[in-house]
């Protein structure tokens, strides 16, 4: 007879990934204690989710195809020769990507696992999520042109900033190998050494290749669907129940203390780039200063919660704490420097 203890609730739930039980856990406690906002947060997170299911079905794939083929040689020669002029090419794609902070880990994960270097990657995860063609129309035509072509300048120069300071403390051995160990699916795939030799564009005529296709397939596309799922979640509870107008009562007034309070504020309470941009508006005609304003947005549309939840599942503590770091310091000069010129 089998063994029912073995199948107890208990048991069942700890078997349970905790990322979905968290995620599964909010919207239940909301639909308990404030059923009528229900929809409204399942849909944003659904929504959210959906928009960036794109992305991370190509990111995956591509990372997928690379392992299968076994074409992972070439894109490591393609990161081969000077390392800053990939740091400033990564910077300036990602001023004008159109990926927000979320939308950006996947392929910050397939960079990653392939090899890039974490300078070039950290320029573009920095930058990347900040500007792009339909962010910077909309930034202009509520904002301003001045404000716009800031925010770009922005963007560009974290990136730079970031990738050169990372490239400079791998250089000292201070940054461990960047990714987390993540768990084995079917106790092979985590395991499974590179296919040498020429690439096999056509993977799916040999087993073996079309087996880690499908291996890396599942275990990258779980990996990036239950934490981006977990951080839209939370996004969509920021969105219903943070009150802009506490925001606006902590960030007026003018100063040095008001610019760095921006960005420390502006990293976890950020809603999204489109958001921000109203409450911005809304900020500046209740007494916010300029440089409060840029530090605001650049370490929110950087660093807010549901990115950096995705961000601390990808990477290894260390590179977390730089990440977040490099972030808080750059959008606080970015503040001193626009409060100066603006």
């Amino acid at each position: 007879m089998a063994d029912i203890s073995a199948a107890s609730p208990v048991s069942l739930i700890r078997r349970l990934d905790r990322v979905w039980l968290t995620a599964f856990g909010l919207l239940a406690g909301v639909a308990l204690l404030d059923t009528p906002e229900f929809w409204s947060v399942f849909s944003f997170a659904v929504s959210a989710l959906a928009h960036t299911g794109p992305f991370i079905a190509f990111a995956v794939a591509a990372v997928a195809f690379m392992k299968a083929t076994g074409a992972e040689s070439l894109l490591a020669k393609a990161f081969e020769g000077s390392q800053p002029r990939m740091i400033l090419f990564a910077a300036l794609l990602g001023g004008l990507s159109p990926f927000c902070s979320c939308e950006v880990i996947p392929f910050i994960a397939a960079m990653l696992a392939l090899g890039a270097p974490l300078g070039a990657v950290m320029a573009f995860w920095l930058a990347s999520p900040l500007m792009d063609p339909a962010m910077f129309a909309i930034t202009a035509g509520t904002l301003g042109v001045e404000f716009a072509m800031g925010k770009t300048v922005a963007a560009i120069g974290l990136g730079l900033f970031g990738g050169f300071s990372t490239m400079a403390l791998v250089n000292t051995g201070v940054l461990p190998s960047p990714l987390r160990e993540k768990p084995q699916i079917g106790g092979c795939c985590g395991a499974r050494t590179p296919f040498e030799g020429k690439p096999v564009w056509r993977f799916w005529q040999e087993p073996e290749r079309r087996l880690a296709f499908r291996d890396s397939t599942v275990e990258n596309g779980g990996f990036l669907l239950k934490w981006l799922s977990l951080a839209y979640v939370i996004e969509a509870l920021m969105v219903s129940y943070l009150p802009a107008g506490a925001i606006a009562n902590l960030l007026g007034g003018d100063g040095l203390g008001t610019i760095l309070l921006g960005a420390l504020v502006g990293a976890p309470a950020y809603l999204n780039g489109y958001a921000a941009v109203a409450l911005i508006d809304g900020l500046l005609e209740q007494g916010m200063s300029n440089g409060a304003a840029m530090s605001f947005v650049v370490a929110g549309g950087v660093s807010s919660i549901p990115a950096a939840l995705a961000v601390w599942a990808l990477v290894k503590p260390r590179v977390f704490c730089l990440y977040l770091g490099l972030a808080l310091i750059g959008a606080s000069f970015a503040g001193v420097i626009w409060q100066a010129v603006a």
